[in-house]
């Protein structure tokens, strides 16, 4: 079965080239120097290592600024969660946002189809703590697992090279006294490769320290999550080279709403979202999609969704 990896990367935008706003003009990476959102709102453009990359609406037609709780829902479900709702909300989502993810979360989805899914992230002790009821009221992803009633990984997991931290570093983990090896982007691109290989089917990986780092202002600082970001992608997609040479994987990138492309402000932005896609069908579904709406029904739809 071919294999789908969905990287989820809070609060990356696709706002205007200009080097002394944008600090993805001048991180010193690739992955995430876009030109113009104008030709990439219009069709997919070249993405570096050989993929193609597409500005996509996170606005949906609500008044507003994108918000995490509706964005991430409406990512994870294909159902446009900020109409749904008439408003963009932050934060965790609300109960009406759950029912969505309850219904029609895309590893539940591929769940009913026989696809094999996995939420790669992993999660400290004091999760398994908490109340299934406190479960449910934490983020998206966090929800859209719960859904489809698959595992949690745990840090053992993380230990044993088959899951990630949501700072695939580990340094916070290291900092609060657990016991797991310190990874380096290039090394946590390579969990996620092999872990993604192994499993088959669909994993879902989440990253929101750039949402964090997009709220300070600060372009060093931003300029740092996108250099660690762009080895752990370009890792990755090395791993496996062989797979999306041969056709038989599909890697995909996209956020929620836009934030550390505008290092003037400290908040979110309107900007297109970029999907970046790099593989099997890459072309294809970057052509189709051109809403964050449209991700998890492209992604289903791969499985005869």
């Amino acid at each position: 079965m071919d294999l789908t990896i969905l990287i989820f990367v809070d609060g990356l935008g696709w706002g205007p080239p200009d080097p002394a706003t944008n600090p993805q003009q001048t991180y010193g990476g690739e992955v995430f120097r876009f030109g113009s959102a104008e030709p990439a709102v219009a069709g997919p453009v070249p993405a570096r290592g050989g993929g193609w990359a597409r500005a996509i609406d996170a606005v949906l037609g609500v008044p507003g600024v994108p918000q995490s709780a509706t964005g991430q829902t409406t990512l994870l479900s294909g159902v446009n969660a900020q109409a749904a709702i008439g408003q963009h909300l932050t934060g965790f989502p609300n109960e009406a946002l759950r029912a969505i993810l309850r219904e029609h979360s895309v590893l539940l989805q591929l769940a009913r189809r026989g696809v094999p899914a996995r939420f790669l992230n992993a999660f400290r002790p004091r999760f398994w703590e908490l109340s299934r009821e406190r479960q449910w009221t934490l983020s998206a992803t966090t929800v859209a697992n719960l859904a489809a009633g698959l595992p949690f990984r745990t840090l053992d997991d993380v230990v044993a090279g088959r899951s990630l931290y949501q700072d695939f570093t580990n340094a916070d983990l290291i900092a609060r006294g657990f016991a797991v090896p310190p990874f380096t982007a290039e090394q946590a691109g390579g969990v996620l490769a092999r872990a993604a290989r192994e499993g088959g089917g669909f994993t879902l990986y989440e990253y929101f320290l750039s949402d964090k780092a997009g709220h300070t202002g600060d372009a060093g600082v931003i300029a740092d999550e996108l250099v660690k970001l762009d080895a752990f992608v370009r890792a990755a997609l090395a791993e496996l080279a062989a797979e999306l040479a041969g056709g038989r994987a599909l890697v995909l990138l996209t956020s929620d709403h836009g934030n550390l492309e505008d290092a003037t402000a400290r908040r979110h932005t309107t900007n297109p979202v970029p999907l970046l896609a790099w593989g099997a069908g890459a072309r294809n579904l970057a052509d189709k999609v051109t809403r964050l709406d449209a991700v998890t029904p492209a992604i289903v739809g791969r499985y005869g969704g």
